[in-house]
């Protein structure tokens, strides 16, 4: 039973305007998992540029294309959970989840990803509706 606990990441989750879920993940494990497991396909997938950090899935929701405003409030959500938190305008990488891989033998935390756009945003993050769940897979 105490295996079994360990397979379940830890993420911080939140809520946008619209009701759009984002979860990020708090360790290189948690991040594996939530990347290459739990994402679907068509989720949008964040990361800070060049940096450590956590990685961020902005769920997707058939039939509905989150807009600019709700990318760039996810892409700060990935912003604040990285080692540019304290920074002014951050890169952060902003593709499908699809897109995503993890490279044969890599660390717990790398991916490779083959199709990207970056957005310049401001770290932050909706500090009321924050929440450290565990997820089930």
């Amino acid at each position: 039973m105490q295996q079994d606990k360990k397979q379940l990441p830890k993420v911080y989750e939140y809520e946008l305007p619209g009701g759009w879920k984002v979860l990020a993940g708090k360790t290189d494990e948690d991040n594996d998992l939530l990347s290459l497991k739990i994402a679907n396909p068509g989720d949008w997938w964040f990361h800070v540029r060049g940096m450590a950090g956590s990685h961020v899935i902005l769920r997707e929701r058939p039939g509905e294309v989150p807009d600019r405003d709700t990318l760039k409030r996810a892409a700060a959500i990935a912003a604040f959970h990285s080692k540019a938190r304290k920074g002014g305008l951050v890169s952060v990488v902003c593709t499908r989840a699809q897109y995503v891989a993890k490279p044969r033998g890599a660390k717990p935390g790398t991916v490779c990803i083959r199709k990207k756009e970056i957005l310049r945003v401001r770290p932050g993050l909706l500090a009321d509706n924050e929440t450290s769940v565990p997820f089930n897979l």
